[in-house]
């Protein structure tokens, strides 16, 4: 007769000891570990099936066997197969016996010609491998030996590969704030990158303006967004000015624009260089003018939204002051910047934006209130 499943725990949880059958109790499950363990494995299978445009091949080609899909890549038949199994089962292909095709995950996230392609974020989502190894270690010291703050071979890319998914941000977030009703708007993009907010708004309405501002090497690959991204009859470049200089330094004009951006970067500036964005951008702003604040933001209670905390530990491992906020943190921020009627939309899953307004009018400093004098009984 075969044992009983938990044999260590036959003489520790009987009925005498515990006051209920000992098959009772069951340890929790292991699959949290296991997802763990499995995470570098599927992240490495993606990043091997980019490599070898196998989701290209398909798009190309059509359906086909592992061997037939071997013979088109160039590749071993035996070791495909386990990749391609791999995908299935992450969901990332479709598989009928042993025809492997695109699903339509597929289709719309890693193709290169798709709107909302994924495929060149792959490799730089993470940031450096090497930073991940020395996790530990900069827990210890407070700071990452290789911090990609400043670093113009990683930034490229990352700008690169995050404007699809920008970019329809900044388009779908229109249903939701509506700047395509506003009259010439005049916009400032600061931290831009590929420039996507600036392309949205100029796309959307005829008589708009837009400062875009970055480092040098990063406005390179902007002007090009923008070219790319302008019809013939309306070139967007000529509404655009190019910007170079560090956001927080770089001369702005007071209280100018009707919209103000700060894409993706407050995450990285952590509570202190966040503060000082949000108060150049009101700054900049007219009375009644408006930030748009995109980033990831954790849960309040940092437990229920893994994608956000997750940032939160990519920012940690990769820069200097990284860090993600909940909605509450950020908007207590907003208000000692000077904001006000702040509030939190999500244009695509995962993607939220913060939109606060600059006051009419001034905002009257809420008086304290008085301390109570203590009362001196008579004697």
């Amino acid at each position: 007769m075969a044992d009983s499943p938990y044999p260590e725990l036959k003489k520790t949880h009987t009925m005498a000891r515990k006051g209920r059958p000992w098959t009772d109790y069951k340890p929790p499950p292991a699959a949290p570990v296991w997802n763990v363990l499995c995470g570098l494995a599927s992240y490495s299978v993606l990043l091997a099936a980019r490599d070898l445009d196998v989701f290209g091949e398909l798009q190309r080609s059509g359906e086909g066997t592992s061997e037939e899909l071997a013979e088109r890549l160039g590749v071993s038949s035996s070791h495909l197969r386990i990749l391609l199994d791999s995908l299935v089962v992450l969901g990332l292909l479709d598989q009928c016996r042993d025809i492997y095709d695109l699903n339509d995950t597929a289709k719309r996230y890693l193709l290169a010609d798709s709107p909302a392609s994924m495929l060149d974020l792959l490799p730089v989502a993470a940031g450096p491998a090497e930073n991940w190894q020395t996790l530990a270690e900069t827990i210890r010291t407070g700071a990452p030996e290789s911090p990609v703050d400043k670093d113009t071979g990683f930034y490229v890319p990352l700008v690169e590969g995050t404007f699809a998914t920008q970019l329809r941000v900044a388009q779908r977030a229109d249903f939701f704030v509506g700047y395509s009703r506003l009259d010439s708007p005049r916009l400032l993009e600061l931290g831009a990158g590929g420039a996507p907010w600036s392309v949205a708004v100029l796309q959307a309405c005829e008589g708009a303006t837009a400062v875009v501002n970055d480092l040098d090497f990063v406005l390179d690959v902007a002007r090009r967004k923008v070219a790319e991204h302008s019809l013939a009859e309306h070139n967007l470049a000529d509404r655009c000015e190019f910007r170079t200089g560090d956001y927080h330094n770089v001369p702005l004009e007071q209280g100018y624009f009707d919209l103000v951006v700060l894409g993706h970067i407050c995450r990285a500036e952590g509570a202190e260089g966040t503060a000082r964005l949000l108060g150049r951008a009101f700054e900049a702003l007219r009375p009644g003018g408006q930030v748009f604040v995109t980033d990831y933001f954790c849960d309040p209670t940092r437990k229920h939204n893994p994608h956000g905390v997750l940032m939160g530990a990519t920012m940690m491992a990769n820069t200097q002051r990284g860090a993600t906020f909940t909605p509450q943190e950020f908007h207590e921020m907003l208000g000692k910047a000077g904001f006000a009627q702040a509030r939190l939309v999500e244009p695509i899953g995962f993607q939220y934006l913060v939109v606060a307004a600059k006051p009419e009018t001034p905002q009257p400093e809420t008086p304290k209130p008085e301390t109570p004098k203590p009362k001196i009984p008579k004697q």
